[in-house]
């Protein structure tokens, strides 16, 4: 299993969690681009996955119309609508992660029963994260991929926070090991660290260098983050450095530039380092600021066009553009297509 192939009794829960409040489950579905019926194993062109773009559309559809976003996180459970969007923003005035995932635990103390509860401890040069009861652990149930879902979410919600990979020393889950020796070889895989079962909790551990980055999201980027949440997320790249300027720099220019971009001297004074330094780490990883503009305004031009319900005047809106031919023109000389021919062969590979 990777976030990329999303199982599709996901997009079950998601469209359970709709018709129980009355939501007409085809007509999301639709939207999505899902072409069967997730909750009918024998339902016509059923697939055992769907691809995160596919699975991101129906959360935003999901969420659109209960009102609640919680990255697919805690489906099933009592969630206050918005909670979890305010949780993100919560977090923003943090000086570090430390701080911003203390206050996570909090949150989740003060809003949710026990079984929602995250907790962090540190013990010498390991920072341990939780999430999750120890309920399974007691059951001998096995553990299965909405366990691996949950933390491996976190993980990367908190690589987004600082725009790091945050390298995981082992994980451990409360419940047993899957069944086949294949599963346990993609669990480990998943998140490139030792895996351990028959634990007392599902968590993950890291070093307590992390915990001293600064955060580099602000209330622009998040903004934009949860637009297209949890898509973000899911296709995060795991192999990335740690200590890549690059990373750190795309992580704060983000994807929405309606506002226009953050300058060279916000960002450096959010990396706490110097211009000319930042140039100089620039240069030798092979890129610069504008280049990496250039860049992550393609980037987010071509997600924003697999985005169905998006015109292609209101991508351009989003890319900063004020002129939509000037928009056609950029993406053409990024991509040899224009804004329209891209959109009909992402179509045409969805089909």
């Amino acid at each position: 299993m990777n976030l990329e192939a999303v199982p599709s009794r996901f997009a079950r829960s998601l469209i359970n969690l709709a018709t129980e409040r009355g939501f007409d489950a085809n007509q999301l579905l639709s939207a999505a681009g899902i072409p069967f019926d997730p909750a009918n194993t024998r339902s016509r062109g059923y697939e055992s996955h769907i691809n995160a773009m596919q699975y991101t559309r129906l959360y935003q559809q999901v969420m659109r119309v209960i009102q609640d976003e919680a990255f697919g996180l805690m489906l099933g459970r009592d969630v206050t609508p918005g909670a979890f969007r305010m949780m993100c923003y919560c977090l923003l005035s943090c000086e570090n992660l430390d701080k911003a995932i203390r206050r996570a635990c909090e949150f989740f103390h003060t809003f949710y029963d026990a079984d929602a509860h995250i907790h962090m401890d540190t013990r010498r040069d390991n920072a341990i994260v939780g999430y999750g009861s120890v309920k399974k652990a007691f059951a001998g149930d096995q553990v299965d991929a909405s366990d691996l879902y949950s933390l491996s979410i976190w993980h990367r919600y908190f690589c987004w926070l600082v725009g790091s990979h945050i390298e995981l020393k082992e994980v451990r889950f409360a419940g047993q090991a899957p069944a086949g020796r294949g599963r346990v070889e993609k669990y480990q895989k998943l998140f490139n660290c030792p895996v351990y079962y028959g634990q007392l909790r599902d968590e993950f551990v890291f070093d307590t260098r992390y915990l001293s980055l600064p955060l580099v999201q602000n209330e622009r980027s998040l903004k934009e983050f949860l637009r297209n949440a949890p898509y973000p997320l899911m296709v995060m790249d795991r192999g990335r450095n740690d200590d890549s300027a690059v990373n750190r720099v795309r992580a704060m220019i983000g994807q929405d530039f309606s506002q226009g971009f953050p300058s060279f001297e916000q960002i450096t004074e959010a990396l706490n380092t110097s211009a000319p330094t930042l140039r100089r780490r620039l240069k030798k990883e092979g890129t610069s600021f504008q280049q990496l503009k250039d860049e992550c305004r393609s980037e987010a031009a071509k997600a924003y066009l697999s985005n169905s319900e998006l015109s292609i005047n209101a991508v351009a809106a989003l890319m900063g553009f004020t002129d939509p031919s000037a928009f056609h023109r950029c993406f053409k000389k990024w991509t040899s297509m224009t804004p329209g021919e891209y959109r009909n062969r992402e179509r045409c590979a969805d089909d």
